[in-house]
């Protein structure tokens, strides 16, 4: 059973050709309200992309914007720990998603940096808390060394991207970064091998976008190259992967079976629009799993040099 903390907002998500610069105004096309946020995501995928018993802890304000991200999370099967912040606006994200599927996204917080140390609830029978950076930090740490002394598995996707204090990366058994991540937590702005070599934890996994994903466990690195689809939108993906992961592993299964079914999920999602909403059923994910060519040498290599491995 696993326990998700973290944010959860409503997305507003507009179409439009490319991303706006500093000072230009676009035009855009269709615009649609999504359930999101990066716990909020993670939880559904947890559930709905990884068929995992799934909680989360959340905060809301009492608006409407609350009654969507309600009803997606119930859908999806997701048991919520809810605190209400009447003083707060329920989180919300403002998403530009551009004809290449690329998107920029602008968070207002509201409600999610409610969530405090003293709302985690009681963690037996949970197997991993899952945390992200889109409530207070020391919200987080406290969550992660609650987690740490009940024998929990903490797993932290590092994002937002920002330094994370010492205190935080000793209680981690897992860390999920995308590159951009990884060289920020690391504060070592090299190859995906050298900033690795600067983090010291159990599990470190990086997601890769189009090249892939690849995982360090108990010293030893696996790689897994991206399944090939045509992109709509990525708002997600990354979530989606964190979500099944998560999942995989709290049901018994390796890190290797682990990454590849949340590379295939991951990669699902990118071909939908919106957060939530673009999230797989676990039947989904085996059936296109079964449909993909086995991963040659040849794909390995090019990923292991793309990671700095190899030259």
């Amino acid at each position: 059973m696993i326990l998700v903390a973290g944010s959860a907002n409503l997305d507003f998500v507009v179409q439009a050709p490319h991303i706006p610069a500093p000072g230009e105004t676009v035009m855009g096309r269709d615009f649609k309200t999504f359930p999101g946020g990066k716990g909020a995501n993670q939880a559904v995928a947890c559930a709905r992309a990884g068929g995992a018993s799934t909680h989360m802890l959340l905060a809301l304000g009492e608006d409407a914007f609350a009654t969507p991200l309600e009803n997606s999370l119930h859908a999806a099967g997701v048991q919520m720990h809810l605190v209400r912040a009447p003083e707060q606006a329920t989180g919300t994200a403002f998403i530009c998603v551009s004809d290449d599927a690329e998107n920029a996204i602008t968070v207002a917080p509201g409600a999610n940096f409610a969530l405090k140390p003293a709302h985690l609830p009681v963690l037996a029978g949970f197997s991993h808390l899952l945390l992200q950076l889109e409530i207070h930090l020391p919200t987080v740490i406290a969550y992660a060394q609650v987690a740490q002394e009940a024998g929990v598995q903490v797993v932290l996707n590092a994002a937002p991207a920002q330094k994370l204090p010492a205190q935080l990366l000793a209680s981690l058994d897992i860390l999920i970064v995308n590159e951009g991540e990884l060289q920020a937590v690391s504060n070592h702005p090299g190859t995906i091998a050298s900033s690795a070599a600067q983090l010291d934890v159990p599990i470190l996994v990086v997601t890769l976008g189009h090249w892939g994903s690849c995982a360090r466990s108990k010293g030893e690195w696996i790689f897994q190259p991206a399944f090939p689809v045509r992109p709509l939108d990525t708002t997600g993906a990354g979530d989606t992967f964190c979500g099944v992961l998560v999942a995989a592993l709290s049901q018994g299964q390796g890190v290797p079976d682990a990454l590849k079914l949340a590379s295939a999920a991951g990669a699902l999602a990118c071909t939908r629009l919106g957060a939530q909403s673009s999230i797989p059923a676990h039947d989904e994910v085996l059936d296109f799993l079964k449909q993909q060519a086995t991963t040659t040498p040849e794909q390995v290599a090019q990923l292991q040099q793309f990671c700095g491995f190899i030259q």
